[in-house]
Order: C-alpha cells, then sequence, then structure tokens
C-alpha cells in the first residue's frame, strides 16, 4: 500500500504549537464578521456639481468624537452615525483633500446646496 503523504492527527487529540496538527486551524473560536463594520470603511466616489468628493460611513458603534457639521452648524455627537466627506479633486492633491475632511450628518449631505459661497 502507498504511503500517504497527509500529517497525521495526534492521537491525544491536541494540536502542536504551532496549529498544523488540526489541519491548520486554530481552536480559538473565528469572530463573526461584522458587515456593517466591514462596509463602513470603504470611501466612495460621489460626483456633484462642486466636484469629485470621497464619502465614507461612520457608523454609530465607530463614531466617538464630537465634531461640528459645515452645513447645519450643529455638533455630530458621538454614538451618532454620520459621513466623513473630502475633496477627491482637490487642487493641491489627494493628500490635502484628506486633511481638510469635514464630518457631516448624512441629511445635511444629501439635502446639501450646491451654492457657492
Amino acid at each position: 500500500m502507498p504511503r500517504s503523504n497527509r500529517p497525521r492527527r495526534p492521537v491525544s487529540g491536541k494540536g502542536s504549537a504551532s496549529g498544523r496538527g488540526a489541519g491548520g486551524k486554530s481552536n480559538g473560536d473565528v469572530p463573526e464578521l461584522d458587515l456593517e463594520r466591514a462596509r463602513a470603511g470603504i470611501a466612495r466616489r460621489e460626483s456633484a456639481p462642486d466636484g469629485q468628493w470621497m464619502v465614507r460611513t461612520m457608523t454609530a458603534k465607530n463614531a466617538e468624537k464630537t465634531y461640528i457639521c459645515p452645513e447645519c452648524s450643529t455638533a455630530v455627537l458621538p454614538g451618532v452615525a454620520h459621513l466623513v466627506v473630502w475633496k477627491d479633486d482637490h487642487l493641491f492633491g489627494a493628500a490635502a483633500g484628506l486633511a481638510e475632511r469635514r464630518h457631516w450628518h448624512t441629511n445635511c449631505w444629501t439635502t446639501r446646496s450646491y451654492r457657492y459661497r
């Protein structure tokens, strides 16, 4: 009978220190994937009459600080879901646009006026 090249499981059921004895799986529980958290970190590009914008959703769970919304000039409180917005086509480049990012209420961003001030 030909020899098997598969690693054999330990007789006691305990894996080696590197975790290779049980097929590469660790004995700890695998944390459940939080889809809301995974989607929140991805910025999307929005086009508007006033330029190209990068918009990232900040979930209520991740909102930890107080910010002032540039549209309504009221506070975006900790624990309130909102948007982080920065200019993608900034005159001085993407890094400058990212440095000037602002936190908006979701409703303020969707109903903002495009008047030039």
